[in-house]
């Protein structure tokens, strides 16, 4: 009975398939949706993983920073008797 019914359709209706542009959008989105899934993956809290990179970023800048004014006061230092 289907192939009876299938006959009557037009044969717009069964290519739905979007153009290009829409493709490749479509494509990116789920790409970009894949890469945070695969960065979140394990991690019980996002938030506070970005705040502890976020605090050793601004440290190491810091230390960079330091660095280059010639601040022979290093932070960290290891003293030996």
């Amino acid at each position: 009975m289907g192939i009876i019914l299938s006959c009557c359709k037009s044969a717009d209706e069964d290519l739905l398939t979007p153009d290009a542009e829409t493709r490749r959008r479509l494509q990116a989105e789920a790409a970009e949706k894949r890469t945070r899934d695969a960065e979140n993956r394990g991690i019980k809290d996002p938030a506070k993983v970005q705040r502890l990179q976020k605090k050793a970023e601004e440290l190491e800048r810091r230390e960079q920073e330091a660095m280059r004014s010639g601040n022979t006061n290093a932070p960290l230092r290891w003293q030996v008797n």
